[in-house]
């Protein structure tokens, strides 16, 4: 009898729910909080929303993983109907979310695997649908897990941001790398190597920053087969069309999906922040 496998993943996967609905994916948000103010993550708070009321805001939002009781919450309610769950996250370097859903499978009776994506938005959302095409196929539990370590291996992400200043505001760059970008007027091209952001370029258009990305991945690509390719936008439906046509002209086929960038990740990337997520076999 074929095992029953739940998929699991977090709000920063930025996987649209009507998307989520259709694959059978479990969604756990994370908050977003404005001053007093705590939103979850994609439920009560929608990307159409969040980037008009963090443009307004004059403290920049912070952001909390799931506590391990909510995860689980949710692991107990899937495994009345489930024989097993696969949960994918977050980078571990970036967000302790792995860290609450390592802590709730030590509590939950059951066959639970966390897995650390080791990426952040629609890096998450390629590895999970790869992982729900795998419970089609009547892989186990176990037989996953193994091809998803090559599928993590294949997945590249990258994008480009409007301004520094976000990043800065959280943490993420020093104040004077923030400062000289904003009087260069720098689009920093950031790519996501083993679970952190890497500036792997600098242009002074953003233009010039979205051709860059193609050729960085056009350059990935060699020796290889492009799987998927999902876009992804943060308040930049302009950007992310024109990037959406570079992708075509140098791939010769259209991205399976444009999202915008959930409230979680554009806490610390900001509006305009525009980019790309590829598998490769």
């Amino acid at each position: 009898m074929k095992e029953r496998i739940a998929i699991v993943t977090d709000s920063t996967a930025d996987i649209p729910p009507s998307v989520a609905n259709e694959l059978g994916i479990t969604v756990i948000p994370l908050t977003v909080n404005f001053n007093t103010q705590q939103y979850l993550d994609g439920v009560e708070i929608s990307s159409d929303e969040f980037y008009p009321m963090l443009t307004a805001s004059t403290n920049l939002p912070t952001t909390s993983q799931p506590s391990p009781a909510e995860f689980r919450s949710i692991y107990e309610r899937l495994l009345e109907d489930h024989d097993s769950i696969i949960s994918i996250h977050i980078s571990s370097g970036l967000s302790g979310t792995i860290t609450s859903a390592l802590t709730a499978r030590e509590l939950v009776q059951g066959d639970i695997h966390v897995f650390d994506s080791r990426s952040i938005s629609l890096g998450i959302a390629l590895i999970a649908t790869e992982a729900v095409d795998m419970v089609k196929q009547g892989l186990s539990a176990a037989e996953i897990i193994a091809r998803l370590e090559q599928v993590r291996e294949g997945t590249e992400v990258m994008f480009t941001l409007d301004t520094l200043e976000y990043l800065r505001k959280g943490g993420r760059i020093g104040k004077v790398q923030a400062v000289m970008g904003a009087l260069l007027s720098i689009k920093p091209i950031v790519r996501v190597v083993d679970g952190i952001y890497i500036p792997v370029g600098k242009v002074r258009r953003q233009e010039q920053a979205l051709q860059e990305i193609v050729q960085q991945f056009q350059a990935l690509a060699v020796n290889k087969t492009v799987k998927r390719i999902v876009v992804a936008h943060g308040a930049a439906q302009k950007a992310a069309e024109l990037l959406t046509d570079k992708i075509r002209q140098a791939f010769g086929r259209k991205p399976d999906l444009t999202v915008q960038v959930g409230p979680v990740i554009g806490v610390h990337t900001g509006p305009g922040t525009v980019g790309a997520a590829m598998l490769f076999e």
